[in-house]
């Protein structure tokens, strides 16, 4: 796997409002209306991060979860991190019918 270039990135992220790029990684924090949706949240995320072998570096604070993604083994951003990111988006944003 590639570490993609800044200017892809960021192109990139333009489908991604919430994220953010800097430090070699892709930034978001995502707030909820209380710790257990947070956590809740965040469970299944773990198995999407499972189901890619692809996990995040996360913190949580009550109802807020700040996420940083990147290819560790590129030291950079990969096409594995958007994969990731893609599907936090439909866990945390879900589209409404």
């Amino acid at each position: 796997m590639s570490k993609l270039l800044e200017e892809d990135i960021e192109k990139r992220l333009l489908q991604f409002p919430d994220w953010e790029y800097y430090e070699n990684a892709i930034h978001a924090e995502f707030e909820f209306d209380n710790f257990k949706d947070c956590f809740s949240a965040m469970s299944r995320i773990a198995f999407e991060c499972e189901a890619l072998n692809h996990h995040p570096n996360w913190s949580n604070v009550y109802n807020v979860l700040s996420i940083s993604l990147s290819t560790h083994d590129v030291s950079g951003v990969t096409d594995k991190d958007f994969k990731l990111a893609e599907a936090i988006e439909a866990i945390v944003e879900p589209v409404e019918e």
